[in-house]
């Protein structure tokens, strides 16, 4: 069945025990990877990773693997990230056999209106499709009211949309700044709070002075002399975890659009599909980090980043020297490649 955009909330929070395929596709991969958490919160889940192609060379593995027991206890939700056509016979006996224990999440991407796979999911009561595009205005400030709710933030307009903003519309980030907050001002679903911009401003959810996203993308596409260039002129009361966090939002996007493509996808396919999810001015820069770094790449930065953002958290050293040290050996990374 396709689910629309003022039922989609409540189909992932308040799962029904007979779906048993949730497909969410659409050019905008963190929303539709937000929705799935959700619903793994929803079941109290963890997540099992099962890769698409274990279920292209044997379509039995997923009705097999949703249909375990989980060995340590507790519910588990299946999830297939990145997921195309090459899953359909899978689906297909998932939807066909005896009811599973455990429901499957597979994250698409775009796929086109003839797409199998999109077919299978929609024309199937025991299956739920929906495509995500990414927020813009109005709607992304009421996204972020309403993944506040779920922490307990009450968020009005501008607030909503100063945070929208500074998280590039990305569900997925707004949702980790969010958590962060209700737990600075001490909110839960149980006590609901105001959240003001006194609160992001005390924990620096936002960017700074200037195009900080830049620096990130300096770094994935090589360009090290314009990098030292631009940090040298940082201004001394610019915070390093904003940056680290616009470079977490590039490789978010990246990493699923490159595995894409090391699937056999082209990179004008790869790259038209993210068509509303990225500024036309970040187009050419795109492209050349898709053609630059691969899959495995791309997870040893984002790694490498998630340690940035520990210890520029908890550790007292001057964030602008390590972020500045980490950005420029991406670069140079980047150059290599």
């Amino acid at each position: 069945m396709k689910a629309g955009k003022q039922s989609i909330g409540r189909t992932v929070d308040q799962p029904d025990a007979n779906v048993r395929f949730y497909l969410l596709h659409g050019p905008d991969d963190a929303q539709s990877r937000a929705l799935g958490e959700r619903l793994v919160q929803a079941l109290g889940a963890s997540r099992f990773l099962l890769p698409g192609g274990t279920v292209k060379s044997d379509p039995a593995a997923l009705a097999d693997e949703a249909g375990a027991m989980s060995l340590f206890g507790g519910a588990r939700v299946i999830w297939i990230e990145p997921a195309g056509e090459e899953i359909v016979p899978g689906v297909e006996a998932l939807l066909e056999g005896p009811a599973p224990v455990s429901p499957v999440v597979a994250i698409a991407g775009s796929l086109r209106k003839t797409s199998a796979l999109l077919k299978l999911a929609e024309g199937s009561k025991s299956a739920t499709a929906y495509a995500s595009y990414a927020p813009e205005g109005a709607d992304a400030a009421r996204m972020v009211s309403d993944v506040g709710r779920r922490y307990g933030l009450k968020i009005e307009g501008a607030v909503a949309a100063r945070v929208a903003a500074s998280c590039g519309n990305d569900q997925a980030l707004v949702a980790q700044e969010l958590q962060k907050l209700a737990l600075y001002i001490d909110a839960s679903p149980q006590s609901p709070k105001a959240l003001d911009h006194d609160d992001l401003d005390a924990v620096g959810a936002e960017l700074v002075e200037g195009d900080l996203p830049r620096l990130a993308d300096l770094a994935l596409t090589g360009d090290v002399r314009t990098l030292a260039d631009e940090l040298s002129q940082l201004p001394h009361a610019a915070q390093g975890i904003p940056i680290v966090r616009a470079l977490q939002r590039r490789l978010l996007m990246l990493a699923p659009a490159r595995a894409r493509m090391e699937r056999g996808e082209s990179a004008d396919a790869v790259m038209t599909s993210l068509g509303r999810a990225l500024f036309w001015k970040d187009k050419n820069a795109v492209a050349r980090m898709l053609s630059t770094w691969d899959a495995r790449g791309l997870a040893t930065v984002a790694e490498r980043t998630g340690r940035l953002e520990q210890e520029l958290l908890f550790s007292d050293a001057p964030e602008q020297a390590a972020l500045g040290e980490e950005l420029l050996a991406i670069a140079r990374a980047a150059r290599r490649r």
